[in-house]
């Protein structure tokens, strides 16, 4: 399986810093996944032009069908991941955000001030994960089965794409 990982950091994406999240993700995912995994790494800015135009191209042109993001979630001006991922989904998926933020909360108080959402684009899935590696190793692991679920839904012959064509139920009349 193909996924997207992006970094979003000012610092990293200028070379200031070394990204430490990034390759955690691909640490943890590809030995919680299960199956071999091939990653289309991209590092921005925090940019929420830049963010939303990534996605789209790992969604949309690079048909990835998980996409993992990094960093940009906190309340500080310069955190715009949630607001560029909320401009591409279609469905937003709570469940993520909330258990990452209560599997963070006991041992990391600050966490409810992630802003970490999930939602559909298409047939991919998009997942904001924390920026701290140490938060990626406690939160991504217990979302492994969810994702797997959400995916092979996306995955279901006859899934609608782009979701706008859904064909109208011939009892109520309703997509």
């Amino acid at each position: 399986m193909t996924v997207g990982r992006i970094t979003l950091s000012d610092r990293a994406s200028a070379g200031l810093y070394e990204d430490r999240s990034g390759p955690e993700i691909e640490r943890v995912f590809s030995a919680a996944w299960g199956e071999p995994v091939e990653f289309l790494v991209r590092v921005l800015p925090d940019d929420f032009l830049q963010i939303e135009s990534a996605l789209i191209e790992l969604c949309d042109e690079c048909a990835c069908p998980l996409v993992l993001t990094t960093g940009g979630t906190g309340p500080s001006p310069r955190d715009v991941t949630p607001e560029a991922t909320r401009a591409v989904i279609e469905k937003e998926l709570p469940g993520f955000g909330e258990t990452m933020r209560m599997l963070s909360f006991p041992s990391v108080p600050t966490a409810i001030l992630s802003r970490a959402l999930a939602g559909t684009r298409g047939r991919s899935l998009i997942l904001n994960l924390p920026g701290n590696p140490r938060s990626i190793a406690q939160c991504l692991p217990p979302l492994i089965p969810a994702l797997h679920e959400a995916l092979r839904h996306l995955r279901e012959k006859g899934h609608p794409h782009p979701p706008t064509e859904f064909p109208l139920d011939s009892k109520n009349q309703t997509p």
